[in-house]
């Protein structure tokens, strides 16, 4: 048994999807599909003859529309899995926090971790956490709309730290090329959160981002809160 493991790139908005499965039994999970690269997706999927069974969104995204039903409507056993907090109808699992799916004999284990949006979940396989918005390469989520909270992310990546120093990090996005970080790398070198900073100088460093919306906000959180099911026009 191995896990099948390939993170895919979106330039546009800078988003990584990443594509997992269990090379034995073929049974696959992909965690923020995008829109614009779903054929590139359904074509991978398809090549490596995988059996789609979870359609996971780390969170509702602002800045790119979901391929989530596309991918459902392609794959029909597939689930579409969203955290608990989120306001959305058209998922067929809202997960809770320590809750786990299978796919093969991989599990893949929800961590609720609000903050960037009051619905943020991240996500652990092996040794490996997907953390969306919430913890990125040496920076974090903003939190300054969609239910967001500085003092609820601080709590949120400090959980994310809990997990062995050695665990990869992989981010919903990165603007800057990189890949992968680790917890250790993290929690000693993130310019908002590393190197011992304390709850309030964290929020402090949080609040006094001066960051335009995201260019698809508007298009984005709606089309999102229906998994991407209808493209809503501004």
């Amino acid at each position: 048994m191995s896990l099948i493991f390939k993170p895919l790139f979106e330039k546009e908005s800078s988003t990584y999807t990443y594509l997992l499965a269990d090379s034995n039994t073929k049974e696959a999970i992909i965690i923020d599909a995008v829109d614009e690269t779903q054929q590139r997706d359904i074509g991978l999927i398809e090549e490596l003859g995988l059996d789609l069974k979870y359609i996971i969104e780390t969170h509702v995204h602002a800045d790119h529309i979901t391929s989530s039903c596309p991918l459902k409507q392609k794959f029909t056993n597939a689930q579409i899995v969203l955290g608990e907090s989120n306001p959305v109808a058209c998922a067929d699992v809202l997960i809770k926090g320590q809750e786990t799916l299978k796919f093969g004999d991989y599990q893949i284990t929800a961590m609720a971790t609000p903050g960037h949006t009051d619905g943020c979940m991240s996500y652990v396989v092996d040794d490996k956490v997907f953390t969306g918005d919430a913890l990125l390469i040496r920076s974090c989520g903003r939190c300054d709309f969609q239910g967001g909270s500085a003092d609820k992310l601080f709590d949120s990546i400090k959980k994310i730290f809990s997990l062995p120093d050695e665990t990869y990090v992989y981010p919903a996005h990165d603007y800057g090329g990189r890949t992968v970080s680790t917890v250790w790398e993290e929690k000693a070198f993130n310019e908002m959160i590393g190197g011992g900073v304390d709850k309030v100088e964290f929020v402090r460093r949080v609040n006094a981002m001066e960051l335009s919306l995201p260019a698809k906000i508007h298009v984005a959180v709606p089309a999102n809160q229906v998994c991407g099911s209808k493209i809503i026009s501004e």
